[in-house]
């Protein structure tokens, strides 16, 4: 037995191994195996093997010491459990022998996590389950959730998008007070808000937009002058109906952006504000802002203003009718139009063109990819895939948005402070990369620096007709870095422009919601509740959390829909490329399977700078915008990712002068 000194003793070593110890705080990143690492404050990462990411979840803020367990090699110990921000998770309901688990479907998380039989609220074995962290695994790395919800059962109709909205904490619901707000509008409410509006009522306004849609954003007309055209661009208006810091715009700030999921969109503001009484439907009076610019003939923008007015939109057409009318076509539906909206028709159409043309010229312009568009039955699965043909008058409609969203950034920037889209063009962590890219496949332009919008713009446009052993334009394209909020003016790089923001869907985004505040505010001084850096982010990530929700539940979709294709050949293009394999995007339906090196005989190591795959032995190639033949392989449920069996490759010439296919 240990007297009392020895005692002491041996607590002040404890203290003092305590005391010397080197911790470092960082946060857990996963991986898709059960090893992790730990990203350190000041700047490293830290390895953690699976028997310490068994302690932790992913995003946990920790303390961590480092031991080493081979020269030169260390791992991570987690030391101290800091934050945890994970709190609900969704997953579905396993029992494994007398045990009770969630196999939680929030990537990181690669195992079950035990439920107590108190906390089971009656789910049975392959219900998918809403849950929350019931006991963190930090001390014995053996976790418990608890269930919250029950959503339902696979093959349930409907289930994968209630599943998605638990899975990205969406409500589907509006807030009671919310709901009561939007209640209290009615048709008087927009009468009430004519005072010091422009009464544009009489003018040929006309909204051009797909045959389903409620939630119509923007009308428009144009009109002739010496120079070019008068082109009138008018936007809902719903803050004139939405009191700054009310329970309605918080609502909207917190969904930050309607999300279009495929048969049932989940809006950003309730039905009776976004596809009623702001909705500029035709034959009825409604708040508009409206931004008229002068479009000159060579295209460029002259002297534009915003305007509080009320419009009476002349028509809702689709943009099949107006293309046609641009085609010259001569069908009963357009000889009704009345002659002030074909003719602004027209000239809108004259004014698109030019518009289009100056930024060919001088700006960026996105390419024309196929989309299309899921059609489901009434079990909530695709029925079909059709394509989505993209014609004049969505590009005529495109153009004209442009153009406003413009004249929106450049009042701002002169205002000094606002809302913007900025886009810095090329990741920084690929810089080595592309220079390389460039010195071995386009020498001609490696000397274009693509930190600057003019450098950048002048490789982007010389890359577009560029006749190269591998595909440059492609590859850059692949490369770029996501487009931010900012609240100072900075360059749109992707788009080739100066300053760039949006305000041309108020009613589907809060960013264009709060940018017609900031126009108010500096034109008429109407009330508004700034947003802080704080704000902007939290705005910023909600936004991304949609994109992830709806890009989730469209793939779920899709992996469910690829079990009915046939094992027919499938003529499609490669549209990404990693060290494991490719995806192919099919030309009839726009669905992407992987071919997994796996199937492939030999070994192919993966080039970071081309993006290729390249046979170790015979040199078969692999890359961006290759054409192949496929055909259906499978699903893997887990991952929800189709794969396809390759058939028959375009041959690649290398430049060594040989063939590989």
């Amino acid at each position: 037995m240990l007297n009392a000194d020895a005692l002491n003793q041996l607590r002040q070593l404890k203290t003092d191994i305590k005391q010397n110890k080197v911790v470092f705080p960082g946060t857990v990143k996963p991986t898709n195996g059960r090893f992790g690492f730990v990203a350190l404050d000041e700047g490293r990462d830290v390895f953690l093997p699976p028997e310490e990411m068994q302690k932790v979840l992913p995003g946990d803020r920790v303390n961590v010491t480092e031991q080493e367990v081979e020269k030169g090699k260390t791992q991570g110990v987690v030391d101290e459990l800091l934050e945890s921000h994970l709190t609900t998770f969704v997953g579905r309901y396993l029992i494994k022998g007398k045990g009770h688990f969630v196999a939680p479907e929030t990537p990181g998380i690669n195992r079950w996590i035990f439920i107590p039989p108190k906390e089971r609220m009656g789910a049975q074995p392959d219900d998918f389950i809403y849950c929350q962290i019931h006991r963190h695994p930090f001390k014995d790395g053996k976790g418990q959730a608890k269930v919250l919800r029950v959503i339902g059962k696979a093959g349930q109709p409907g289930i994968e998008r209630a599943f998605t909205l638990a899975n990205f904490d969406l409500a589907d619901a509006w807030p009671d007070e919310v709901q009561k707000q939007a209640d209290a509008l009615s048709e008087e409410s927009v009468a009430t808000h004519t005072d010091g509006r422009e009464d544009r009522t009489e003018q040929p306004y006309v909204t051009i937009d797909s045959p389903g849609t409620q939630d119509m954003d923007d009308a428009l007309m144009a009109t002739p002058n010496a120079t070019g055209w008068t082109l009138s661009i008018a936007i809902a208006d719903p803050t004139a109906m939405i009191e700054p810091g009310s329970p309605a715009e918080e609502e909207a700030f917190n969904r930050a952006t309607a999300i279009y999921f495929p048969g049932e969109p989940l809006p950003m503001l309730p039905d009776s504000i976004s596809t009623r009484l702001c909705s500029l439907m035709p034959d009825v009076p409604r708040l508009a802002l409206v931004c008229d610019l002068q479009v000159n003939n060579d295209g460029s923008l002259g002297d534009y203003s915003f305007h509080q007015a009320m419009i009476r939109s002349k028509g809702k057409l689709s943009y099949e009718l107006v293309s046609h009318l641009i085609e010259g076509r001569e069908d009963d539906e357009i000889k009704a139009l009345p002659d002030e909206v074909a003719n602004s028709l027209d000239q809108l159409h004259q004014a698109a063109t030019a518009l289009r043309k100056w930024r060919a010229e001088h700006a960026l312009l996105s390419q024309d990819r196929p989309e299309f568009r899921l059609r489901l039955d009434e079990n909530k699965r695709i029925r079909v895939i059709e394509p989505s043909v993209q014609n004049e008058a969505h590009r005529l409609v495109e153009e004209c948005m442009v153009a406003a969203n413009r004249c929106a950034a450049d009042f701002l920037t002169r205002q000094g402070k606002g809302l913007f889209i900025q886009h810095p063009g090329l990741r920084d962590d690929r810089a080595d990369n592309i220079r390389k890219l460039l010195e071995s496949h386009a020498p001609h332009l490696a000397g274009h620096d693509a930190n600057t919008a003019e450098g950048f713009k002048a490789l982007m446009k010389h890359s577009d007709q560029l006749q190269a052993e591998v595909p440059v334009k492609a590859i850059l394209s692949r490369q770029l870095a996501r487009a931010e909020l900012g609240f100072d003016a900075a360059p749109h790089q992707g788009m080739g422009l100066d300053a760039y923001t949006t305000f041309t869907s108020p009613l589907r985004k809060f960013s264009d919601f709060y940018v017609h505040r900031l126009i108010k505010a500096a034109l008429w001084n109407t009330p508004i509740k700034p947003l802080n850096s704080q704000q902007l982010e939290a705005l910023q990530a909600t936004q991304f959390r949609a994109r992830q929700a709806a890009n989730t539940l469209e793939t779920w979709l899709k992996a469910d829909y690829a079990k009915t294709l046939p094992e027919d050949p499938m003529e499609g293009t490669i549209s990404r490329t990693m060290p494991s394999g490719f995806f192919v995007r099919l030309d009839s339906n726009g669905l992407e399977g992987f071919v997994s090196c796996k199937d492939l005989e030999g070994k192919y190591g993966f080039d970071p700078v081309t993006l290729r795959l390249v046979h170790n032995k015979n040199g078969r190639i692999f890359q961006l915008e290759q054409r192949v033949t496929v055909s259906f392989a499978g699903v893997d449920d887990e991952r929800r990712q189709i794969n396809f069996k390759l058939l028959e490759a375009e041959e690649i010439v290398r430049g060594d002068g040989t063939d590989n296919g």
